[in-house]
């Protein structure tokens, strides 16, 4: 991989189950660091289960500098139905914070979009808090664009369950439009 890492041999690789506990490590850093709103509630089981379970939904990489875990990538398979192609969401980039500024973000991100290419997909994505201007500035150097023209919608919990039933809940405007 060609990285700028200062310090060592950066090697990235794709994870395998005994990186489970490492990658949920990265993933509850990753949260605190973004001052994520709410809790992991994902244990490493969860996380082994999504990655190598009996119907995977996810890959990850691990970058390592000298054998010791420094960051990762965990991300999916997507399909757009505008440029008929598969694509791939990058759900969690990490780098530990001793090993940023180095390469090794860049060179996880070289990495998918060089995966992506290899698989004929349209598209490289994935979303970032507005709250993370490091991670903003970071993918702007990188000529990321951001995109005005959609927003992120989501159903969990209650509403997801009651849609579910084949019902919608009350309706939050008060039948306003």
């Amino acid at each position: 991989m060609n990285g700028v890492v200062t310090d060592g041999e950066l090697l990235i690789r794709p994870a395998e189950p005994g990186d489970t506990e490492v990658l949920h490590r990265f993933i509850v850093e990753l949260t605190e660091a973004e001052q994520f709103p709410g809790e992991v509630t994902a244990q490493p089981a969860d996380v082994a289960d999504a990655l190598f379970g009996d119907r995977p939904v996810a890959e990850a990489v691990v970058a390592s500098v000298d054998g010791e875990p420094v960051g990762f990538a965990l991300y999916y398979a997507t399909y757009s139905t505008v440029v008929g192609r598969p694509g791939i969401h990058l759900d969690d980039l990490y780098v530990r914070p001793e090993h940023r500024g180095g390469g090794v973000g860049q060179a996880l991100l070289t990495h998918l979009a060089r995966l992506a290419v290899e698989r004929g997909c349209g598209r490289l994505e994935w979303w970032v808090l507005r709250t993370n201007d490091p991670a903003l500035r970071f993918y702007r150097k990188l000529r990321a664009r951001t995109l005005d023209e959609l927003d992120v919608l989501r159903l969990d919990g209650e509403q997801l369950h009651a849609l579910a039933a084949g019902s919608s809940g009350p309706d939050p405007t008060g039948g306003r439009s």
